[in-house]
This record gives C-alpha cells, sequence and structure tokens, in this order.
C-alpha cells in the first residue's frame, strides 16, 4: 500500500505537470488531528484550474491510471460547473478529487475548515488558518428543530407498527433503520453537543459515537437496531421509544425546551393497539 507522503507527491507531481492545475488543496480527516488515523482514510483533494468549461478532463480520463488500477470509479457533477472523481483503487487507497474553476478558489476554501493549501501557483490562495474541524461541530439546535424531530421521533413509529401489521418488512425496516434511527442519532448528538459545549465533531452519521457515548449509552443505543422477525422488530420499536423518552427528556431539561409528553404516551398507547391487532382485523376498535 502506497504511504501517505508517496500519494501526495503523486498529486502534486501531476499538479506540476498540468498548466490548467494552478492550486491544490487537501482537505478532510486527513488533515483532521481529531480523527482516528488507519489505512482507510481517503485522500479529499481539489484542483484548482483555470478554463473548467473546457472540461477535458472529463472527457479524457486516460489521467486517471498515473494514481493506479481502479477497483471502481464514480464521477459526478456540482451546479457551479465544478465536478468530482471517486476513485477506489486496488491497493486501498481512494482518492476523491475535484476540479474546481481557479476563479472561484476563496468561495471554495471558505466552506470547510479542514483545508490546508498544498500547492499555489500563482500565489492566490487566501491565507487560511490551522486546519480544524469547527464547521462540523454539532450545533445546538433551536427549540423548533428540537420539537420538529421529537414529532418525527413519535410520528415515524405508527408508520413502523402499521408497516409489521400489514407485514410490510420493507417498508417497516426502512422507516425503523433509517428515518427512526435518523431522529435518534440526532438526540444523540445533541447528547454529546451539550456535554462538549458545542465544540465537538461526531462524524458523519454518527461514526464516533462509540468513544464519545458512555459505553451504557452506546450499547443501548446499538441494541434498537431490528433484525427481520416481527416479534424482534416490536420489542425494538418499543425500546426505541424509551430511549427516545430518556434521552429527550434528559435533553429537554438540559437545553430548557419542553418534551411532548402527550406525543409520546399517545404513540405509544397507539402502537401498542396495533400489535394487539389481528391480523385479519377489519375494525380498529376490535379491543
Amino acid at each position: 500500500m502506497r504511504s501517505e507522503s508517496e500519494i501526495l507527491n503523486q498529486i502534486l507531481d501531476f499538479a506540476n505537470s498540468e498548466d490548467s492545475v494552478r492550486a491544490v488543496m487537501l482537505n478532510g480527516s486527513r488533515i483532521n488531528v481529531n480523527a482516528p488515523k488507519d489505512i482507510m482514510q481517503d485522500y479529499d483533494v481539489v484542483f484548482f484550474i483555470k478554463n473548467i468549461e473546457e472540461l477535458s478532463y472529463k472527457l479524457n480520463q486516460d489521467w486517471i491510471h498515473r494514481f493506479g488500477e481502479l477497483v471502481i470509479l464514480q464521477q459526478n457533477n456540482f451546479q457551479d460547473g465544478s465536478y468530482i472523481f471517486l476513485m477506489q483503487f486496488q491497493d486501498g487507497i481512494r482518492i476523491d478529487l475535484r476540479f474546481s474553476d481557479i476563479n472561484n478558489i476563496e468561495e471554495v476554501t471558505s466552506e470547510d475548515t479542514l483545508s490546508k493549501i498544498l500547492l499555489d501557483k500563482d500565489n492566490i490562495a487566501p491565507g487560511l488558518s490551522l486546519p480544524n474541524d469547527s464547521c462540523h461541530y454539532v450545533n445546538m439546535p433551536t427549540q423548533k428543530e428540537f420539537e420538529k424531530v421529537l414529532n418525527e421521533s413519535w410520528w415515524i413509529q405508527t408508520y413502523i407498527a402499521k408497516g409489521i401489521w400489514r407485514d410490510e418488512l420493507p417498508l417497516a425496516k426502512y422507516m425503523f433503520d433509517v428515518i427512526l434511527i435518523d431522529c435518534i442519532r440526532k438526540l444523540l448528538s445533541w447528547h454529546i453537543g451539550i456535554r462538549y459545549q458545542w465544540k465537538i465533531n461526531v462524524g458523519k452519521c454518527g461514526k464516533w459515537f462509540k468513544r464519545l457515548l458512555s459505553e451504557e449509552i452506546y450499547r443501548e443505543f446499538i441494541s434498537l437496531y431490528p433484525g427481520i422477525e416481527y416479534e424482534e422488530m416490536w420489542q425494538s420499536l418499543f425500546a426505541a421509544g424509551g430511549f427516545i423518552r430518556k434521552v429527550g427528556s434528559e435533553l429537554a431539561n438540559d437545553l430548557r425546551y419542553s418534551y411532548p409528553v402527550n406525543d409520546d404516551n399517545n404513540v405509544t398507547e397507539y402502537i401498542k393497539r396495533i400489535k394487539a391487532l389481528p391480523a385479519n382485523a377489519e375494525d380498529f376498535n376490535i379491543l
């Protein structure tokens, strides 16, 4: 596997050999002192080029092979005319290489505080502070944001319960594993944020929860993910309600917001009624 210095040298050698590339920026976890270091870290790179409208790097992609043998490639476009190549190489190296207009260098460099200029042929890049992850810190929710997440976390449980009762596993799993869990992740992000005075980055999708939460809370959180057996899903759904109640109530107290007790009580009782319905029920009030 190529070393970091080898990869950066390859990137800079390529940039120096291309007249259209005027500056190079590295951003992301590679320059985040708070991010765990391992062999899976990506290289997030921006090439600032002139005449971006010519699309030469998009039309002729032979240049990619100078960086290694590909496993798979994905190319995406942005509204501002810039574009990116997501490149996974056979030796485990991944490079996400974005091509951006040199005229947009000030705007692009301000997008992420985890940024470092590696090359500036024309000395036009703005001065950047030392790379830090402050733009990725958890933000304290407004009361409206807090109420919205709590409302969604209880509302979506009615969908999950209905999906289980109808034997619509794909729907029920999506609503649980994606929508409900996302609400819980937001609550846990705020739970962590308040304990770090809102100066903490929990990572994409809460990937650093394990080292930022207490062992008890983390284990309780990951135990909520259900399998595909409906009885297990029911148990996980009621456990999720209890978890939301515990974390949400504590947050509401710390933030001096209101916890939706009525939504909690009403939905909990409602989904209990759905669970008790016979599969062939023709009247919801049969109980």
